[in-house]
């Protein structure tokens, strides 16, 4: 780590102002990418680069500056993960009719904010004491370190981000040139077979950061049910249940396969990930503890100690003072939704202590496996079940209100927990480079604040021009929203609403079998591992979304191939972390078609909105084309990503798309 000899600006005007700006930016983008792929990526990355290149247009930033950014800027993912995750949840039960701005506001904003001061104790013993890897993090400094010259990542960034706008609004919910998805559907005998891939550069993005073998366990969790399951069930079952036979008939094969997954087959991914999400806690119970015991160590600086800059966090006696300021809002807004002081105080005292043990629990498996790969659907499933088992004895079976409250519990600590993770991410990214701790969580604050002031207005954007969860006559291809999914039907059916419970059995059991494989993978000391939880996520998505997220994946793969191969021919032999930093470039350019293609979602359905039309973009029938060309451009955005991801030159300074 740096060691500082004179202060060196940080938490300057024009660092806060950017990085306020790009917070909001990427809060929207992964609004829009977490409820249509149920997946959201880190963005210390991106941020980086674009505050590198706009404080040297601005005659130049130093690199504790650009990490100020980086750190605000990342907050937007963060948050944003925490409320798709759950708030949606509140307009599939019906509870909302719209997105409320105000309690979106507090709850989203409360719940960041407590999130920040959570894990400002877990700073010293997860990174310097126990020196945790927190991969971004380390990333995110590597960048930063190597960005003299951030010209030719921004170039990338913005090239990539410039072809997934045009793709997007040349698609079905802009000029409507190309279709949203390619498929051939069609009946062997009664059995119904259906393959597809959505025309999504962003979905291809996902895929090449998250790597074949996500790629290859999500697709395969949507082949269990697109390519097993809903053609034995429509063989062999849809003829004994009369209601959805009579809604089916006359439909082609491609629109009953998707019938049979809307009204019946998507709940096995609710069974899956329910399992899913109890089996990692019970997995991680280990690093719970931790996590629980690094929470509580806190270490304090003896009176009259001078303490460097570098180890400086926001004093103890105020984390607590604010906690507490933060706890009351939250516990009379609970008090506002079901009126009882003795239902709303334990709602309270659960959020606060299932709140800072698992914003300690994220803190530690970021620093393990990472954000990307944080289980935090997990987390906030088991504060929901254990949210709803003790509102059950305070407000019985029957409660209405009772999943609203298991929800309003379950999106503060998710916001928390997403919060945390990030902000210890960006904690070891300063502790590289040399940056005041108190100031970096400062800028998180502030980041989580103001990206909560954005929420409200984008979901319902969103929700007005796709539709969120609920397929309806209006939107009958809405963003999924998975995990809102999830936690509406968990809390909805432990308060007996009706649920397609054999189908949510049958989905655990296949959880359960996944849970198994996984571990025999695991035992064999095999390098291909099955997570539930992504698999769980694929099961419950359709083909045509999965099937771009192994597409990318599989690029990944050739691109790392090429590398080693050329690195071989050369005598050097690279490691996993050499493969990655060679291949940042491509990991940039997959960054662009996300975010260039999730700002395009948004800006189009502003008049989308306005006209009260879905098509009112569109272009005559006459220049509308067919699928084929869809895939051609798609095809090409996919060789321009694997052209980038392989030039870098092996043995050459060039280690980073920024150097």
């Amino acid at each position: 780590m740096n060691q500082l000899q004179q202060p060196v600006p940080q938490l300057t005007v024009r660092a806060v102002v950017l990085a306020v700006v790009l917070a909001a930016i990427l809060a929207a983008a992964n609004s829009y990418l977490g409820l249509f792929a149920g997946m959201t990526i880190a963005s210390a990355i991106p941020s980086a680069v674009v505050s590198m290149a706009v404080l040297k247009a601005l005659g130049g930033g130093g690199i504790l500056e650009n990490n100020i950014v980086q750190t605000g800027g990342s907050a937007g993912t963060s948050l944003a993960s925490g409320v798709i995750f759950t708030i949606p949840a509140l307009v599939i039960l019906g509870f909302w009719k719209d997105f409320d701005f105000w309690w979106v506001l507090a709850i989203s904003g409360l719940g960041g904010v407590l999130g920040v001061l959570f894990s400002v104790p877990l700073r010293r013993s997860l990174i310097v004491d126990q020196q945790l890897a927190f991969p971004e993090g380390k990333a995110a400094a590597e960048v930063l370190r190597a960005g003299e010259n951030p010209s030719q990542g921004i170039k990338i960034l913005g090239g990539a981000a410039l072809g997934g706008g045009l793709m997007k609004v040349a698609a079905a919910s802009g000029l409507r040139l190309i279709p949203d998805t390619a498929s051939l559907a069609a009946y062997a005998g009664k059995t119904i077979l259906y393959v597809g891939t959505n025309l999504s550069p962003a979905l291809l993005g996902v895929g090449y950061i998250v790597g074949l073998n996500i790629g290859i366990v999500v697709v395969a969790g949507s082949v269990i049910s697109w390519n097993i399951v809903i053609p034995i069930y429509g063989a062999f079952y849809l003829e004994h249940n009369a209601p959805l036979a009579q809604a089916a008939a006359g439909l082609s094969a491609a629109d009953i396969a998707g019938f049979l997954w809307s009204k019946h087959i998507r709940y096995l991914g609710v069974g899956a990930m329910l399992v899913g999400g109890i089996w990692t806690l019970i997995k991680l119970r280990s690093s719970l503890l931790s996590g629980i015991r690094s929470g509580l160590a806190v270490r304090r600086a003896v009176a009259g100690e001078i303490v460097p800059p570098t180890e400086q966090d926001l004093p103890m006696k105020w984390i607590l003072v604010g906690v507490v300021l933060f706890t009351i809002p939250l516990w009379l807004l609970y008090q506002n939704i079901v009126g009882s002081v003795l239902v709303s105080l334990p709602m309270t005292v659960i959020m606060v202590v299932a709140g800072f043990l698992f914003c300690s629990v994220s803190a530690y498996m970021a620093g393990l496996v990472g954000s990307s790969n944080n289980p935090v659907s997990g987390i906030t499933i088991a504060t929901i079940l254990f949210a709803a088992v003790v509102l059950l004895l305070l407000m019985g079976r029957g409660a209405p209100l009772g999943p609203v409250a298991a929800i309003m519990i379950g999106a503060v600590v998710c916001c928390a927990a997403c919060i945390a993770g990030d902000n210890l991410q960006d904690l070891k990214a300063g502790y590289i480079v040399g940056a005041t701790p108190w100031k970096q969580q400062v800028m998180l604050a502030i980041g989580a604040s103001v990206c909560a002031l954005v929420m409200a207005p984008v979901l319902n954007l969103l929700a007005k021009a796709y539709g969120i969860g609920v397929p309806t006559p209006l939107h009958p291809n809405p963003l999924l929203a998975p995990q809102a999914t999830l936690m509406a039907s968990v809390a909805k059916g432990l308060f007996g609403g009706a649920l397609p419970w054999s189908m949510v059995q049958i989905g655990a059991l296949i959880g359960i079998g996944i849970i198994i494989l996984d571990e025999i993978l695991r035992v064999r000391g095999a390098t291909f591992r099955v997570p539930v939880l992504a698999a769980a996520v694929g099961i419950y998505l359709p083909l045509d979304v999965t099937m771009p997220i192994f597409l990318g994946g599989l690029l990944t793969w050739f691109a790392e191939r090429v590398l080693r191969a050329r690195a071989a021919r050369s005598g050097i032999q690279l490691n996993a972390d050499e493969v990655e930093r060679l291949n940042r470039k491509g990991t940039l350019f997959s960054a662009g078609l996300i975010t260039g293609e999730a700002l395009m979602g948004i800006m189009i359905a502003i008049p989308i909105v306005s006209a009260g039309r879905a098509d009112v973009l569109a272009l005559p029938a006459a220049w509308q084309f067919g699928q084929w060309l869809g895939l051609l451009a798609l095809a090409v955005l996919a060789l321009l990503l694997y052209r980038t991801a392989t030039a870098a030159e092996v043995g050459s300074p060039e280690t980073s798309p920024i150097g």
